[in-house]
């Protein structure tokens, strides 16, 4: 079982503007985080900073309207690496509806690569309804064995 977000010992957080430089700055901003917590070697790291630009993309393409800033909510520990992407628009998309539907694309790839890894993907919805975060939890595999 790999541990919730809530858990996990090391957290950062970042908000940005809702504008296209945000992919680059919060990819950016995970690479260093995973490099401190987690080291180069752990194959979901590729994979991971893949879903992250894809969540942040889909926050400044999709709710800035409504949002003016996405904030990232990066979480770690021993056998977990996890990250929200939160905006306040209210539309919550449906994950598992995504999955394995329209392949190549945004949500579709994201869940696909998150369930290839062994991986969970939530989305929780603020107390006032009017925001979400889509949270991905990923298992460490640092020498490349099982979670």
């Amino acid at each position: 079982m790999i541990t919730p977000p809530g858990a996990l010992p090391h957290r950062h957080v970042l908000t940005l503007p809702a504008v296209g430089s945000a992919v680059r700055i919060a990819r950016e901003t995970a690479e260093q985080v995973l490099t401190e917590w987690v080291g180069r070697q752990d194959p979901c790291r590729d994979p991971a900073l893949l879903i992250l630009s894809e969540l942040v993309a889909n926050s400044v393409r999709h709710a800035a309207v409504l949002s003016p800033n996405v904030t990232v909510v990066f979480a770690g520990g021993p056998d977990a690496f996890a990250f929200g992407v939160h905006d306040r628009h209210p539309y919550r998309p449906a994950l598992f509806a995504c999955a394995g539907t329209a392949p190549g694309r945004g949500l579709a790839t994201v869940m696909e690569l998150t369930h290839g890894l062994g991986g969970s993907a939530v989305v929780r919805g603020d107390v006032d309804e009017g925001g979400k975060s889509i949270w991905i939890t990923l298992p460490l595999r640092r020498n490349g064995g099982s979670p």
